[in-house]
Parts: C-alpha cells; structure tokens; sequence
C-alpha cells in the first residue's frame, strides 16, 4: 500500500468513526474514532462481500465503513450494557 493509501484509509477511519458516533449519539476521542472505522471498514467488507455488494471509490468505501462501524458500536453498546 502506497504513502496516499494509508493515508487515505485513514482518513476513511477517521470519518466511518466519526459517522457512526453521530448516529448512536457518542462521544469519542479522535484515535478511537479512527479504531472503529477500521474495525468497522472490516466488518462492512465481509458484509459487502458476502451478498455481492460492490461500491466503488471514496464514497462507496466510506458508505461501507460507516455501515459497518455502526453496526460494531451497536453490538459492542449492547455487549457492554450494564445488567
């Protein structure tokens, strides 16, 4: 992967991260951000992947990551839930 790639993954992470606080309403640090959109651009490849999705370019990474970010939040929130 190229100087630009890494960069650009990371940005990607930066903003999936960011999208899905917004959504599930939470607050994060900018590093943590940065780990669930990672974390989350995984899980929404394999998810892609699996029922034959394919989104090209900035935006159609981003909309995967987000999604998948989202959805890693929402099961981590219901995995950390107090009882």
């Amino acid at each position: 992967m190229s100087g630009m790639g890494v960069f650009a993954a990371a940005v990607i992470g930066i903003l999936a991260g960011w999208i899905a606080d917004l959504v599930l309403a939470r607050r994060h640090s900018l590093f943590i951000k940065l780990l669930i959109g990672v974390i989350g651009s995984f899980i929404g490849a394999f998810i892609a992947s699996r029922i034959d999705l394919h989104l090209a370019g900035f935006l159609g990474e981003l909309i995967v990551s987000s999604v998948g970010a989202i959805l890693f939040l929402a099961v981590l929130g219901l995995i950390r839930r107090p009882a």
